[in-house]
């Protein structure tokens, strides 16, 4: 079993950033994974804002390019979402999630349904 534990949401006004983070741990967990970030915002589908491979390949939506950069620590079993300018429409709440299947982070953005382990949730508003 995997658990993750997000942390660092908050409010922010636009313009301004955050930094995301999510810790993993659990006997089945490898720093083989891929690990990624998805939001949902009220009445709108989950996107897949970022993923990272366990060699730092890494893939964003559109919408992040350019503004949010994804990290990972393998020795503190933590990926990071750095959100920079954040803007109106950045508000959702972010899940962290992981998973074991070697495939590419492009795949693990855009094919949430096949992940298999997902975190709480950490709220971010912007305004």
């Amino acid at each position: 079993h995997v658990q993750l534990v997000e942390s660092g949401g908050g409010s922010v006004q636009a313009g301004g950033s955050l930094r995301l983070s999510c810790q993993a741990s659990g006997h089945t967990y490898k720093r083989s994974f891929t690990l990624g970030w998805f939001r949902q915002a009220p009445g709108k589908a989950r996107e897949g804002v970022a993923a990272i491979q366990s060699d730092d390949t890494d893939s964003y939506a559109t919408s992040a390019e350019g503004r949010f950069t994804i990290s990972r620590d393998n020795a503190k079993n933590t990926v990071y979402l750095q959100m920079n300018n954040l803007k109106l429409e950045d508000t959702a709440v972010y899940y962290c999630a992981a998973d074991p299947g070697f495939y590419g982070p492009g795949y693990f953005r855009t094919h949430g349904s096949e992940i298999q382990y997902w975190g709480q949730g950490t709220q971010v508003t912007v305004s």
